[in-house]
């Protein structure tokens, strides 16, 4: 996985643009490639581009182009939460940023700002997404307008709710804090929260938190007169010229912008003049109330000015348009350079930028959610493109997964049967198949029977069996899907919809047979929770296995979890944890661990271990605080059938979960069974299963 960061806050006008463009600055001087994207950025104008995507491709010479750098609009992403397909919202995030990570050595994602509609949902939605990505989080908080317990019980808030979802917080950074409060902050932050989180803290910088003359300009609507070269003018503050000329002056401050009805010429040449003059602060601009502007020579003589402001133009009155400019709030935008660098250099000036980068580079993400497993399935399905047999080619529900498989273009089907029957089905189920794409054999008049018949007949005469044996044998579709395997016709075979377990793999025992070093042909289910992916094995074939086959179920396991980009930390389950219990079943248990550490001394692994003391953190370090595995088990081996199974079935119909499965593993080629009550979406990804389990071989 390349490496990546989420910035995050956790409220709106915190400054977070700071944060992100100094880390840009910082990661592109230290690595090749970095990639910018956003989630969900604010509603644009149609045509527009989002401000802080377009700052970003501008300031930085990013090879991005703007449509590919967010995912939804903030409308977008509301109409489709309201409706309910946060699962779909996911989906399309991973997909578009996963392209980006492709084509970069990191990845810098810019969170919610968390202004308009939905803002109460955004800090949720954030740390869902940095979740399902699989990244580590920086939270950008503000210090404006509150007391120290306020800003730490904010902040504190923020970080619990990233690492309730198991989100790491590599870093919080306080922003537009007095300066005279920095140590102070500092100390409180680390106090509340873990030592090595990161933390840091920015003062409060008067000219990036002061918005310019053209967001001014473009939030109150105005037509600008005079100026146009000097709209990123800073705005300090404004003043109201509704006084005599002798009084307003004294009124004027540093970068005043300067509100007066335009028929004020008194106001506006004085202010044009305090600017010129010495014994006088500059002003940032004059905007001109009323609809009004000033006579012709006023006119003629601000254009024969050799140095000038931006002067603009409102309809509204002069009450409304300063509620207005008090309002505005400074975003930093693409032609903003000054703002830009001012923002990069405080970001160097006030953070350990050589301290927070080792801990981006060096942070080590081993967890995969089920979204990011379930996108990374059907991607390398498709990177090696396996042809894989169906048997039970009549069932309604195998008709439909192949349908999807084949609209999706992942993998090559055949389907065994009566290919009219097959095709009445499809009509029927609404289906749209292209049957030029898709294989059907009916085994009885294949062409490939007699010489399928033959092979068995060779292969099991040792064992007593006939010749007219093999062929009535070879009628079965279970027998005549395995022996497309074993021929090379196909990759795999996915069967069991409408079959026993025993009916699918005792021709795969006969034949296909196991890999050398290994005696035990095993299941294990890929079991897709709230918020991880964990494997259980063995859940489906053997009843009662000694510690030998026990151990071996348990390093299969292990494998076949690194093959699917896991990192395997396999708890060995018992009822009790550690030393403590008695009995024959947990000796079973604990010898069947010896045996683990001793043939694969690399991998990590406990047992005897408590289901709850092997994935529950906290019951982990109560009951087994040396444990490497404890609390963090991420490969769960089940004693016996009764218990794997039923506790299988039980987590996926009391939690919601998906359970991808079962995957049979120790096989010479890829056979899994499917259970007789499985779904479309089960058959679906298990040929995807089995064509990843193909490209291994």
């Amino acid at each position: 996985m390349n490496k990546a960061i989420y910035i995050a806050t956790s409220e709106p006008n915190s400054g977070k643009s700071v944060v992100v463009l100094g880390l840009m600055r910082m990661l592109l001087g230290k690595t090749a490639k970095v990639g910018y994207f956003r989630p969900i950025i604010d509603d644009v104008k149609k045509g527009k581009h989002d401000n802080h995507i377009k700052t970003m491709i501008s300031q930085f010479d990013l090879d991005l182009k703007a449509k590919d750098a967010f995912a939804f609009t903030r409308t977008e992403f509301i109409n489709k939460r309201t409706n309910g397909k946060e699962g779909e919202i996911i989906d399309t995030i991973i997909e578009k940023y996963k392209v980006l990570e492709e084509q970069n050595d990191f990845m810098l994602v810019e969170g919610t700002d968390f202004s308009g509609e939905g803002s109460a949902i955004e800090l949720d939605a954030n740390v869902l997404i940095a979740k399902n990505l699989g990244i580590p989080a920086i939270i950008v908080s503000s210090g404006v307008g509150k007391t120290m317990e306020e800003f730490i019980g904010n902040l504190h808030v923020a970080y619990d709710s990233f690492k309730e979802k198991e989100v790491e917080v590599l870093a919080v950074i306080a922003n537009k804090v007095l300066e005279e409060n920095r140590e102070l902050v500092i100390e409180g932050i680390q106090k509340e929260l873990p030592n090595d989180v990161f933390v840091s803290v920015i003062p409060l910088i008067s000219s990036l938190n002061n918005p310019s003359i053209k967001e001014i300009s473009a939030a109150i609507d105005a037509k600008v007169l005079f100026g146009k070269d000097y709209l990123n003018n800073q705005c300090a503050s404004f003043t109201v010229g509704a006084m005599q000329l002798r009084n307003y002056l004294t009124h004027l401050e540093e970068n005043t912008l300067v509100i007066t009805p335009g028929d004020r010429a008194d106001i506006i040449l004085g202010a044009l003049q305090a600017n010129i003059s010495s014994n006088y602060p500059a002003i940032s601009g004059i905007i001109l109330t009323g609809g009004l502007q000033p006579e012709e020579p006023i006119i003629k003589l601000i254009d024969g000015l050799g140095q000038i402001v931006p002067i603009l133009k409102v309809d509204s009155g002069t009450f409304h348009v300063a509620n207005k400019v008090g309002a505005v709030r400074s975003h930093i935008y693409a032609k903003n350079k000054e703002k830009i660098a001012t923002a990069i250099k405080t970001f160097d000036d006030y953070v350990d930028v050589d301290r927070l980068n080792e801990k981006l580079i060096t942070f080590e993400n081993n967890g995969i959610t089920p979204k990011m497993f379930q996108y990374n399935l059907l991607k390398r399905a498709k990177t090696a493109r396996k042809h894989i047999v169906l048997p039970e080619g009549n069932d309604d529900r195998i008709i439909t997964a192949a349908a999807r498989l084949v609209e999706q273009d992942i993998v090559d089907i055949t389907l065994l049967g009566d290919r009219k029957n097959i095709e009445d089905k499809t009509v029927k189920l609404g289906l749209k198949l292209d049957f030029d794409t898709l294989n059907i054999i009916n085994p009885i008049s294949s062409e490939y029977y007699k010489d399928f018949s033959k092979t068995l007949y060779e292969l099991r005469k040792h064992k007593g069996l006939t010749i007219t044996m093999a062929e009535d044998l070879m009628a079965d579709v279970s027998y005549f899907g395995t022996m497309m395997v074993y021929k090379g016709l196909a990759d795999g075979m996915v069967s069991g919809a409408a079959h026993t377990t025993q009916h699918t793999i005792r021709p795969a025992l006969q034949f296909i047979k196991t890999k050398p070093n290994v005696s035990v042909v095993s299941s294990i289910f890929f079991m897709c929770l709230e918020d991880r992916v964990s494997v259980f094995g063995d859940c489906a074939i053997n009843p009662n296995p000694t510690a030998e086959q026990l151990a071996e179920i348990a390093i299969s396991s292990a494998d076949s979890s690194v093959n699917f980009g896991m990192d395997p930390k396999v708890a060995m389950l018992s009822y009790s944890s550690g030393s403590s219990g008695k009995g024959a079943d947990v000796d079973i248990v604990r010898a069947a661990t010896d045996i683990v550490k001793e043939k694969r001394p690399d991998l990590k692994v406990e047992g005897p271990i408590q289901y709850d003391a092997a994935v529950d953190s906290r019951v982990g370090k109560s009951k087994l605080p040396d444990s490497e595995v404890a609390g963090q088990a991420n490969v769960l081996i089940f004693p016996d059938l009764n218990t794997g199974n039923n506790t299988y079935k039980a987590v996926q119909r009391e939690t919601g979960a998906l359970a991808i499965g079962p995957m049979l593993q120790g096989l010479n080629k890829p056979v899994n069974d499917l259970s007789r009550g499985c779904t479309i979406d089960d058959i679906f990804n298990t040929v995807i299963l089995t064509a990843i389990q193909a490209q291994g071989l």
